[in-house]
């Protein structure tokens, strides 16, 4: 059992695992597949071996699952973004639902109510509101283009798209990706095309060469469309397609660009030029609006994010003299949502930047009772801030995926809200901070609620209520 690349023949895939990957069992040890269902039978090639499980790479497919579905998008296989599309979205609800279930039994120490059936997407394409797309020189070629190019063919190897998956220096171009609605396959496609025809360099990763860098598209439920181009520097070519963008595609109501001249992507800490338009869209929840600037976190599926935060709402039980604490909040949006329904929200968030979104949407939508903190949540979240700002009577926490840290759940046991609504997208941490918590909190409901239709993500609910 040493070897390396050895063929394991009909391995029989039973469960789903971790980052969209499949399971099967091979002489006592758990193995890894992409590209899988639960229910094929097929040959797998492993490539790495670690202490209890394989990695391998799917060769053959034996048997198909009953589950298995064709894939929708061309790119299957290659692009890691959508690694369950291949199975039905029942069965991808029902793996998700397990996970949340093996998650608690298997790291949490505390008992737990029946957890309620996940909430489905009402869209399983197109749900994306928001899109990364990476130009590049060097894209990804397929069996296609490397045959061409050893026949001594031109090959182009410009790309605008997305990166594949553990390679940082190649990106797979994107024809066209049913994440996100109209125009932004037009958008994207339309750009490559002008910077093809007029000369734009490409950037090339390795040596930071290049003009063109990055592009994102925004949408929201109201039609609006954000683009942002990002260069390496500003110049009469760069312009020319912002010029070409304002005219081809007057559905563009905020056009923004940056100038990225660093070694990394990140925009964060740089100043977003507006070029035409609005300086944001906007996105509506309810009656409530909310501001998205080209740097503002927002959740990617606006229309399950609507029901996430009814979810939460529901599960806070607010009263008209409640103090809420809205922990990890972000631009606000889940504090500036229940905000009606409390006395105060306070907010902390470690980004100021979203802090900033958060203050700027209470003043969009006239919300007074409303105050929002910028710092690290565990030096911010202290005694004398409880001092100054009122006890919590309900806390609603939603972290990073690493969890709460260790003095956050520390100071929640020493002020006891009478609730605490923990919102999660990893149900494994979770989980271990829900076991620490337990000391003076028992699990009241359970709520899934998938936000990414064909990934293994889901968002997960958890009422506590104070023994």
């Amino acid at each position: 059992m040493k070897r390396k690349n050895w063929v394991i023949e009909n391995l029989e895939i039973i469960d789903a695992g971790a980052e969209g990957k499949a399971v099967g069992k091979h002489e006592g040890l758990t193995v890894f597949v992409p590209y899988v269902v639960p229910g094929d039978i097929a040959d797998v090639q492993v490539f790495k071996r670690k202490k209890g499980y394989l990695e391998a790479k799917l060769l053959k497919i034996n048997k198909l699952s009953p589950y298995r579905i064709d894939p929708k998008c061309s790119h299957f296989g290659l692009c890691g973004g959508c690694k369950w599309q291949i199975m039905d979205y029942t069965q991808q609800l029902f793996f998700k639902q397990k996970q949340v279930k093996d998650n608690f039994q298997h790291l949490g120490k505390f008992e737990y109510p029946p957890i309620m059936p996940i909430l489905a997407s009402e869209k399983y394409y197109f749900y994306r509101n928001k899109l990364e797309f990476t130009f590049t020189n060097l894209r990804w070629l397929d069996n296609e283009d490397v045959a061409r190019q050893n026949n001594g063919e031109p090959i182009d190897t410009k790309g605008l798209g997305f990166h594949i998956p553990g390679k940082f220096d190649k990106v797979l171009d994107i024809q066209q990706c049913y994440l996100q609605t109209d125009p932004s396959n037009a958008i994207r496609l339309n750009i490559k095309k002008f910077c093809i025809e007029n000369t734009l360099p490409f950037y090339n990763i390795r040596t930071h060469e290049g003009l063109m860098r990055n592009l994102i598209i925004r949408t929201a439920s109201s039609g609006e469309v954000m683009v942002i181009v990002v260069f390496t520097e500003a110049s009469d070519k760069s312009l020319s397609l912002m010029r070409f963008l304002q005219t081809k595609f007057p559905s563009i109501t905020s056009l923004y660009y940056v100038v990225n001249a660093k070694l990394n992507d990140s925009i964060s800490d740089l100043t977003p030029i507006l070029f035409h338009g609005t300086a944001y869209i906007t996105e509506m929840m309810e009656t409530l609006q909310f501001k998205i600037s080209p740097v503002s976190f927002f959740q990617i599926n606006s229309e399950q994010a609507l029901q996430l935060y009814r979810v939460t709402r529901e599960f806070a039980q607010i009263g008209k003299d409640d103090i809420v604490y809205d922990l990890y909040t972000g631009t606000g949006t889940i504090a500036n949502f229940v905000a009606a329904q409390a006395k105060k929200v306070i907010g902390i968030e470690y980004v100021d930047a979203a802090i900033e979104d958060a203050k700027d949407n209470a003043q969009l939508n006239g919300i007074v009772n409303t105050c929002f903190f910028a710092g690290d949540m565990a030096k911010v979240f202290t005694k004398d801030f409880v001092e100054t700002n009122g006890k919590p009577d309900i806390v609603i926490t939603d972290p990073p995926r690493a969890g709460m840290h260790a003095n956050v759940i520390e100071q929640l046991l020493t002020l006891q809200p009478k609730r605490i609504v923990y919102v999660s997208c990893n149900p494994a941490t979770q989980a271990r901070d829900i076991t620490l918590l337990s000391t003076c909190y028992r699990v009241i409901k359970i709520q899934p609620v998938d936000m990414f239709p064909h990934t293994h993500h889901v968002e997960n609910v958890v009422l506590l209520e104070l023994q």
